[in-house]
């Protein structure tokens, strides 16, 4: 029998939940075994799951669940050094020269176990099959045109915090504009996280330039980037990545005053935008990158948990059908990101 255990996110600010008390019903009627982890700040309470079907165990009790247990969890595992002996799904940020992301590997190859990386569960045409990326374009727009509007009136961005809506977060943009109509370039804009960042663009009156593939095909430079008010890099780092934003650009004429960087990469050597180095937080949105004129950068990595029930909802929704296909783990989307794994760890040393 399949058993999926739900993890608790220890990450701060994380309520999000890849599976919904529907989906766990779902499995449960397919002969899935079901655990959930208790959580006191997941969206989606635990009686939920407990009334769906789902056996509740303690929150962190997943380095004790039973060997054959897939561990199922959105973002980051702690970053403690221990050896990981499970089969794990989450967004393992570990395929790109990421520091962090070599350690975690190298967990795994002590451990034995294997990582299931979200961003790599793909069809057999290499297109993604489950993403928050919508959502994380659409919070990530909101949160940049909040940061102009605060640079405009001469004050630090404010902190942010979760939205009960996403037309909640669009309101709290349009009053914080106050009218103001700055020019926005959305590169990678046909994706998903192109697509919601546009979105929010729109229903706050923000005009929008919409770049994709055909548009950077020639490899740069882009000075086109900087004529804008604000520019939303929509594009994940991978190798071939052309530079958008380049480290000289505070010694460069620029109508450029904020920069969204949803994809939000900084220590990846791929990185499109070079004129910061470290991801921002949601007590400290921006960056400072250029003092005269001001350019801020916003590169919050986990946008999504900003809506936490609407972005767990649509994910969920995704992939569970994914989910149920567990038992074939082997073959298929599971096998595709299985391979995924098996080449980049040949490159890990212990």
């Amino acid at each position: 029998m399949t058993h999926l255990w739900v993890r608790a996110e220890s990450r701060e600010n994380e309520e999000r939940v890849g599976l919904l008390p529907d989906g766990v019903a779902a499995l449960v009627a397919d002969g899935v075994q079901v655990t959930v982890e208790d959580s006191p700040t997941r969206v989606i309470p635990t009686a939920e799951y407990d009334a769906a079907g789902a056996a509740i165990a303690p929150e962190g009790g997943w380095d004790d669940a039973p060997g054959d247990a897939i561990i199922f969890g959105l973002k980051e595992l702690p970053d403690n050094g221990s050896a990981l002996r499970h089969r794990h799904i989450m967004f393992g940020h570990a395929y790109k020269g990421q520091p962090a992301g070599q350690r975690l590997l190298a967990r795994f190859k002590a451990g034995g176990g294997t990582l299931y990386d979200l961003e790599y569960l793909e069809d057999p045409d290499g297109r993604r099959v489950a993403a928050f990326g919508y959502w994380a374009g659409y919070a990530g727009a909101a949160v940049s045109l909040l940061a102009y509007a605060a640079q405009q009136a001469g004050t630090p961005c404010p902190s942010v915090s979760t939205w009960p809506s996403s037309s909640a977060m669009r309101d709290d943009v349009t009053a914080a504009l106050g009218g103001a109509t700055p020019t926005a370039l959305v590169i990678g804009a046909l994706g998903r996280v192109g697509t919601g960042a546009s979105d929010l663009c729109h229903a706050v009156g923000v005009p929008v330039t919409k770049w994709d593939m055909a548009e950077t095909a020639q490899g740069g430079p882009f000075p086109e980037v900087l004529d804008h008010t604000l520019f939303f890099n929509c594009i994940l780092a991978r190798p071939g990545t052309p530079v958008f934003v380049p480290a000289d650009t505070c010694q460069r004429p620029r109508a450029l005053r904020v920069i969204g960087d949803i994809a939000c990469d900084p220590d990846s050597d791929f990185s499109p935008i070079k004129v910061y180095d470290h991801v921002t937080s949601w007590n400290a949105p921006v960056i400072r990158a250029c003092d005269d004129p001001p350019l801020d950068v916003m590169a919050i990595d986990n946008l999504p948990s900003l809506m936490p029930r609407e972005s767990s909802e649509d994910f969920a929704g995704q992939l569970l059908p994914h989910l149920k296909a567990l038992a074939d783990i082997d073959s298929g989307v599971w096998g595709r990101a299985k391979s995924y794994f098996d080449q980049h760890m040949q490159e890990v040393t212990t």
